[in-house]
């Protein structure tokens, strides 16, 4: 009995000190739960109107289709394609032969008319004399009388055909009326042209603008957005614009609406037919914050997002208000800062304070 005292002894201390471990905390329930990984997001504040963008092509303002006046068989053609022509310069003529004469006959029936007026007035000047001194009837004079007026007549239809033959002489050389640049030809020598038909077109350059094809939805912003357009060959350097043509009605085919912005300071960098950019900027869009519809939360206060404080990782949760919703984001316009850090998945099963362990979302 006295030998056992000692075991009893030793499992008497052994359970004392198991029973005194037991009342203290352990290491990692002092410490608290592990920081929960959340996807985060950092804030970035951008108009809240995206630019609209819109390829186009850059087009003159005015193309002018040339044509004869008269028709005839074509002698010389004096541009092509790409040449640039001056007010007043002959483009091309047509074989003047018929036309000189219809002018000499004109002048042969003008020459003769004038012979005939002139027979006609001293005749009925003599008949005058010889009525007043009883030798002719009042008949007779009335006749010449006629004969006169009707000579009178003659003669302004043979000027005013002359004038015709001459001016149709004239159109026989086929100049241009303003400065600019050939855009395309239709007609060469030898082909026979008709009065009104096209021989080549010519684009002005006074004034260029960039023609594209917009879709309905932004028919509302070409009408109060600021335009600019820029060149793929110097997408460096943007030129003013502004709408100065919208088609009323819908292309039956492609259900866009064609539209020509005017460029208020085009250079000689600017060539017709480059591709272009025209890109429409609302005046005033406020700056807002796009969020994941995730990244948003309300329990009953308010639309709210969980904010990671960047020194002590913890959650707080910060009241914002939402400008609009579109179908994959949530535009906040007030709350949030750019550069703070945004929850963006799991909002909904976090609560404030909360040490989280950020990780950045795919953009």
């Amino acid at each position: 009995m006295l030998s056992a005292s000692p075991l009893r002894v030793l499992s008497a201390l052994s359970v004392a000190s198991l029973l005194s471990g037991c009342g203290d905390p352990a290491p990692a329930e002092q410490a608290g739960p592990p920081p929960r990984p959340v996807q985060v997001i950092e804030v970035s504040l951008r108009p809240m109107e995206a630019h609209k963008t819109f390829v186009g092509v850059i087009r003159a303002r005015r193309e002018i289709d040339l044509a004869f006046q008269v028709g005839g068989k074509v002698s010389q053609r004096l541009v092509s394609v790409g040449d640039q022509v001056k007010a007043g310069q002959v483009i091309a003529v047509l074989d003047p032969k018929d036309l000189s004469l219809q002018l000499e006959s004109a002048e042969a029936e003008f020459a003769a008319a004038t012979a005939n007026l002139n027979q006609t007035s001293a005749e009925d000047a003599r008949y005058r004399t010889l009525t007043q001194r009883g030798f002719a009837s009042t008949a007779d004079l009335d006749r010449k009388l006629v004969a006169k007026e009707e000579a009178v007549g003659r003669l302004e239809r043979a000027r005013r055909s002359l004038d015709l033959a001459r001016n149709q002489l004239a159109y026989a050389n086929l100049s241009s009326d303003v400065d600019g640049v050939v855009m395309s030809v239709s007609a060469e020598p030898g082909q026979v042209m008709t009065s009104g038909q096209t021989v080549v077109r010519i684009a002005r350059l006074d004034e260029k603008e960039a023609a594209v094809a917009l879709p309905e939805t932004a028919l509302a912003a070409a009408r109060s957005d600021l335009a600019s357009v820029t060149l793929w060959a110097d997408p460096g350097h943007a030129y003013k614009a502004r709408l100065r043509e919208l088609s009323p009605q819908a292309d039956a085919t492609s259900r866009t609406y064609a539209a020509r912005f005017s460029l208020e300071d085009a250079d000689d960098r600017v060539a017709l037919g480059m591709t272009a950019t025209v890109t429409l900027k609302a005046p005033h869009a406020a700056d807002v914050a796009r969020l994941p519809l995730s990244a948003v939360f309300d329990r009953g206060a308010g639309p709210r997002v969980f904010v990671v404080d960047p020194q002590t990782h913890a959650l707080s949760a910060r009241p914002v208000q939402i400008a609009a919703y579109t179908s994959d984001a949530a535009l906040v316009s007030s709350g949030l800062a750019t550069g703070e850090t945004v929850v963006t998945m799991g909002a909904q099963t976090l609560e404030p304070g909360r040490t989280v362990r950020t990780v950045a979302a795919a953009r």
